[in-house]
């Protein structure tokens, strides 16, 4: 028990080193350099990056469609080999987007949805737009986070299509458990995008990916444009692209945050509790018979 004890009291401590690292720095400026950094293909800034990566987080390669590469960026945006997510094939089921730990989770009452214990934050400042508020209402909602050394794709969640993509401009906050807990309505603080999922039963999803420090960056197959810190383009885009279950929808240019929601008629699985590890491809949510 002391073990276990010393080895949590660690972990914290790097949390909290972490929060004051990140969020003391001017954050924007210093995700925009990471950023082209990051792409720079030369065998000695790869070198340095992976040794720093190594040391503030895990990185596990195994499942990895490759594991050379020449610049972090594209070990940041790594695809994975065939087969090494196998889906639920259930059509009751809504699979997990991306590899995660399981955040907060529960029903949008009253237009409010839980960051952590004891902080919650407004479904409409997350959104920006009452009419999808009102038909999230008493829906649900699971929050998942992407750690530094995950695989940074996201999939479809079920077989349907992309409808809308709405883009909204942010600050980049570090959006670990520490921060969650200390910085008030932080998602809705954050740069991140609305994407509007219609399942082809008639079940409307939304995934919420929200950008963090270092991260910044969104990339969807269903959009020409890379939705970044200097985007200027429309905030709103129209789309309509089809997906299966499991197809890539996009990915992070490093990890961050994915908030699912879900209407009424749908729950999360109470085997997914705050804390725990999802994979992409497994069951996160089911219909109510």
């Amino acid at each position: 028990m002391t073990a276990i004890r010393e080895m949590l009291r660690g972990m914290a401590m790097q949390e909290d080193l972490n929060f004051l690292l990140t969020n003391r720095l001017p954050r924007r400026a210093v995700t925009r350099i990471v950023g082209r950094l990051s792409r720079i293909e030369n065998p000695l800034v790869y070198a340095l990056g992976m040794r720093l990566w190594r040391t503030f987080g895990d990185l596990d390669l195994s499942d990895a469609e490759q594991t050379q590469f020449r610049s972090l960026h594209a070990c940041f945006t790594r695809a994975l080999r065939t087969g090494a997510r196998p889906l639920d094939l259930d059509p009751a089921v809504v699979v997990s987007p991306c590899d995660a730990i399981v955040g907060a989770s529960g029903r949008v009452t009253r237009g409010l949805a839980l960051q952590a214990k004891g902080s919650s934050y407004p479904v409409h400042d997350l959104l920006r737009d009452p009419a999808l508020v009102e038909r999230y209402e008493g829906g649900t909602y699971v929050t998942l986070r992407l750690t530094a050394g995950m695989y940074h794709r996201f999939h479809a969640p079920c077989d349907g299509r992309l409808r809308r993509v709405t883009y909204v401009s942010g600050d980049t906050w570090n959006v670990n458990p520490i921060a969650l807990e200390r910085v008030e309505r932080l998602f809705c603080r954050n740069e991140r995008a609305v994407l509007e999922y219609d399942g082809a039963d008639g079940l409307p999803l939304l995934l919420v990916p929200v950008a963090a420090i270092l991260v910044a960056s969104i990339r969807l197959h269903a959009l020409d444009v890379r939705l970044h810190l200097k985007y200027r383009g429309p905030n709103t885009m129209d789309c309509d692209a089809s997906y299966r279950k499991g197809d890539e929808l996009g990915w992070f240019e490093h990890g961050s945050t994915i908030i699912v929601f879900a209407p009424p008629g749908v729950s999360a699985l109470s085997s997914r509790p705050a804390g725990s590890g999802v994979r992409m491809g497994e069951a996160l949510l089911r219909r109510e018979s």
